[in-house]
Formats: structure tokens, sequence, C-alpha cells
């Protein structure tokens, strides 16, 4: 009887123990289940996602940019791109030998590309049309396609150095640059998903993830303008072979640029084949010295303090000695203008005249008005790399670069800063500062910020105004720039011939840079237009045939694509074959 007691106290503690034990166990389970499903369920099932699905990151379209007519500038079309997936690739060294001859990569490239410890990998980046469907027909195994897009430009070189050019997946120039912020595409990620070895899944279709807005940019540029000004500068390169050429029209109410361009260009679709010397717009970009065009500066100062006297005259020998140094007219060589008005001196473009103006001037009032056209400091323009140009320090000006400046020599000054201080000038005295892009527009169609004209400064009165526009278009009835002038429109200007200096920094006598600053119609100016020449090493060497016929060519045709009415007064001018030698 004592056994059987015994027996059963010890069936009856093993079966107490087996139950905790299996409380306990059940217990650790269900906290182990806990812990797994609720506290680290986020964490487990973010690397449950990333084990069953496989990301290839991938670029999507740049938004487009539009001239202000809503053409099509620069925009995307859809292209492949190649990528491998190496868990999925059985033989690199035949896929290697397969893909090298058509991708035109070398093989042991590609095979190091599919043997990576990678999910996926690019092979090649956005590949033409043609050359996807020739590898698609292989269908080899691992090697994966999806869609990327592809940066082109409609007008090829239309515009090319204001637009810029995109490398991979970045702007590099121009307002493919400085826009990067609003164009670039939206960085995606392309999934697909894949078994425990990586290998994609059947039957599974790959996705984009959720996409961000980017915007597109509509400039104020005019593309039939912009087309008017590119050909007649291919027109001056044929006929004049000169280093380079280059326009930039304005709107003088707002500062809207209409059109901007040099040549040589490039093709921004193919930019690596081109001299990179050409990729930046000299407009904004490059600063030289200004020659003539900058007496209006001067003129502008001058009629402004009240101290201009246009009856009163000088008598031009040819040269003037400032400090030592003799100072050079554009008439030296058959004596000078001899007694001369200082309003005949302007359509004459006379050094002596305007080295008197400057001294009547003085240096801190002329520099004053340098600064106040903008002179010296960039304009502000949405173009990256602009030069701002370099002036004299008031401290460091003496006689003779007082006497220099007042004529334009001895600065250096962009094209761009030129045409702003002509067309304030023109417009009332105003300042403006000059833009390229006049919208930016989400992917809703919606306006995202819309660009307002921006006055700077009032430079001059609308007296002094009206005073520089009559002195300007004497300098093309019968002054310097009778070549440019229109036989339906009153057209106004200041010529410049400007020196250019050697590496040594002397002055060369075999090279120039012929330029006109001008606008029209005078009675009510539409657009402000300047153009340069720079370096002619075929034909004439003289602005008469050079920087004036493509002036008057641009503008004739600028105008009558705006429907500007012709002018009712007629015109009288001196007729330009007349004309003898060249001012400088």
């Amino acid at each position: 009887m004592a056994n059987f007691t015994v027996k059963r106290n010890t069936v009856r503690l093993r079966l107490i123990i087996i139950f905790v034990l299996t409380v306990l166990i059940t217990l650790l389970l269900i906290s182990r289940l806990a812990w797994i499903q609720i506290v680290r369920a986020d964490e487990l099932y973010e690397q449950a996602w990333e084990q069953w699905n496989h990301i290839v990151p991938v670029q999507t379209a740049r938004g487009s940019i539009y001239d202000r007519e809503g053409n099509l500038l620069a925009g995307s079309t859809p292209v492949d791109t190649i990528a491998a997936i190496p868990a999925q690739v059985d033989d690199p060294d035949a896929v290697a030998k397969a893909l090298a001859p058509i991708l035109e990569m070398d093989e042991a490239r590609i095979r190091e590309l599919v043997t990576m410890e990678r999910s996926s990998i690019y092979i090649k980046r956005r590949v033409s049309p043609e050359l996807s469907t020739m590898v698609r027909e292989m269908n080899i195994p691992g090697i994966i396609f999806f869609p990327e897009e592809k940066r082109n430009y409609p007008g090829e070189q239309l515009a090319s150095q204001l637009l810029g050019f995109v490398g991979m997946d970045q702007g590099l120039a121009g307002l493919e640059h400085y826009y990067e912020d609003y164009l670039k595409g939206a960085e995606s990620n392309l999934l697909y998903p894949a078994d425990e070895r990586g290998r994609q899944l059947p039957h599974h279709f790959n996705r984009f993830a959720p996409l961000p807005d980017n915007y597109d940019l509509r400039l104020a540029l005019d593309e039939s303008i912009q087309h008017i000004v590119e050909k007649e500068l291919e027109v001056i390169m044929e006929k004049a072979a000169p280093r380079q050429a280059m326009a930039v029209a304005v709107d003088p109410d707002t500062g809207a640029i209409l059109a901007a361009a040099s040549k040589p260009d490039y093709n921004p679709e193919t930019y690596a084949a081109f001299d990179h010397q050409s990729w930046s717009l000299p407009v904004f970009s490059s600063s030289f010295e200004p020659g003539s065009t900058f007496k209006m500066i001067t003129l502008a100062a001058l009629v402004e303090e009240g101290l201009f006297k246009p009856e009163e005259t000088v008598n031009c020998t040819g040269h003037v000695t400032v400090g030592g140094q003799r100072i050079n007219c554009w008439t030296a060589s058959r004596g000078g203008h001899g007694e001369i008005s200082f309003y005949e001196a302007v359509g004459a473009s006379c050094n002596p005249a305007f080295i008197e103006l400057g001294e009547t001037l003085g240096k801190e009032k002329l520099f004053h008005y340098m600064e106040g056209f903008g002179f010296g400091r960039a304009t502000g323009i949405d173009y990256p790399g602009e030069s701002s140009g370099l002036i004299f320090d008031l401290e460091n000006v003496g006689p003779q670069e007082l006497a220099t400046t007042s004529f334009g020599q001895g600065i250096s000054v962009t094209p761009i800063q030129q045409t702003m201080a002509i067309t304030a000038m023109v417009n009332g005295g105003y300042l403006l500062k000059p833009y390229l892009v006049e919208e930016i527009i989400d992917q809703d169609g919606e306006t995202y910020y819309e660009r307002e004209p921006e006055v700077i400064r009032q430079v001059v009165s609308e007296e002094t105004s009206e005073q520089l526009i009559d002195m300007m278009e004497s300098v093309i009835l019968d002054g310097t720039g009778t070549a440019a002038a229109l036989e339906n429109y009153r057209i106004a200007g200041k010529t410049g011939t400007a020196e250019k200096i050697d590496d040594e920094g002397n002055y060369r006598s075999d090279e120039f840079i012929y330029s006109l600053a001008g606008f029209a119609p005078v009675e009510d100016p539409q657009v402000v237009l300047y153009v340069a020449v720079d370096g002619v090493t075929r034909g004439p060497r003289l602005g008469v045939h050079t920087s004036a016929p493509l002036f008057k060519r641009i503008m004739e045709d600028t105008l009558n694509y705006l429907q500007v009415s012709p002018s009712k007064q007629p015109l009288e001018q001196v007729d330009p074959e007349e004309e003898e030698g060249e001012e400088e």
C-alpha cells in the first residue's frame, strides 16, 4: 500500500512539472510571438519587403522648357535603360561576349558588372530604341529593361548656349543648370518581386514608386526672333569668318530677353563633341572693351547734369595727348575731324571730343553714372556664370584713365550690361533687371511663379532720355551708323570699334570687335538690339560691312515679325557707301 502511495505521488509531481513546463513554454511562445508580431512587426516587415522586392533606381522625366508662345525648346522622350540582375545571369562570359559589340562596351567591363554582388546593376543607360530592340531579341536571362527619359532639343542648335545641356542625371550648363532644382526629374525606384536567390518572379509587373512633382519653364524668349538672330549670325560667320559673332534682343519696357545667341555654338544632344568654349553664352559670360558704344554713358551723364552744350565746338586734329600719352581719333590718318560741334561729335564718334567732355564731367560724376547704369557688377540675369566686367576703382583713376574711359577704352563690360544701359536710355531712364524665364509651371499646368518686371533704379530723367534718343538717331541718319538704317523704320543707336589686347598687354592693330547697340522704332521703341562681330578674318574689316548690316537685317526681320507699324516720318540718311573709315 505504501509503495502504491509513493508511486501515485510521483506521477502527480511529474504531471505538475509537465503542466508548469507546458504553461511556461506556452507563455514563452506567446511572448515571443507578441515580440515578433507586435514589437518588431514594422522592422521585420521592412526586412521581408526588402527580401521580396528588389529596387532599381531610375530618374524620371525632367521638366520641359518652352518659349513665350509655348513652343517646345527642350523636352524628354522615353528610351530604355539596359540593366542586369546578376543572380539570374547563368553564364557571365557568354553574356559579356554577346553584348559587348552591340553596346560598344568593353567585354571585361560587362563581365564585371553582371557578376557583382548586387540585386541589380546598370549596364547601359538611355539607349536608342533600335539598340534596345536588338538586345531584347537576344532574350538573355538576367538582362532586364526599364523605361527612362532622354533629353531632346527639337531645334537642335537653336538657343543651345542659352538652354544648356544635361548630363546623365542633371543639368550641366545654361538654364538646364541654373534651374536644376525645378527641372530635375524625380529620383524614383523600379520595383520587382524576387525569390530567395534574387531571381525575378514570373508573371509579376514592375512598378514605380510614387513620383513627386517637377516643373516646366516658359521663357521670355521668342523662338521666331531667336531663329532670325541665329540665321543672320550664320550669315556673318560665313561672310566675314570672325572668331565669334553675338547678338541679344531685349524688350525695353520689361527687360525680357527676346533672343540671345552667339556663333560658333553647339548641339546640346552631342555637346561633348564640341569645343567646351562654345558651351557658354558670351552675351552674358564674356566681357571686353566696349569701344564707342560706351560714349553714350558719358553723354547721358553730361546731359543729366546739364553740362552738355551741343553747339560748342572742339578742334579734332586726329589725336590728343593726355598725361604724356597720345590718344588717336579714328580719323587720325586723315588729320582728324577738324572743327566739330559736340552734337556732331556724337554722330561722328570723335574721341578727342569725348575726352574733353569726360574732363568737363569729372571722374566722380562719370563713375557715379557708370555704376548707376550697372557697370562693374553683374546684372543678376537668371543664367549661370554671368561676368561682372571690370572698371577702375575711383581712387586709381587719373587723367589718362578718365580720358580712355570716357570713350570706352581701358575698361571691360559685358554685352548684356551695354544692352541694359541702352534700354534705360530709351525707356525713360529706368535700369531694368534682365530675365530669361517668364513663368514656372507645375505638373498640373498651374503657375507656380510668374515674373514681374523689376526696376533697379531710375538713372536719368525722361527729358534726358528724349535727348539721348534724338542724338542716337543722328548716328544712324548721318553718322557712323548709316549702314544700319532702314527704309520704313526710324532707327537709333551707337556704333563701336573696340581694340583687342594681345597676350603681352598691347593693343592689336589687326583685330577689332565691331559692335552696334540700338533700338527701333524711335517713336515707340519695341526692341533694343546689341550685336558684335569679333575678329574678322575675311573681307573688309570695318563695322560698316559687319556689325551695321548684321544689326540692320536682324532688326528689320524682327520688326516685321512683330508686325510693328512702319514709321510715318520719312528718313533722310547719308549713303553708307560714302562713309570713309571706322571709329574706334
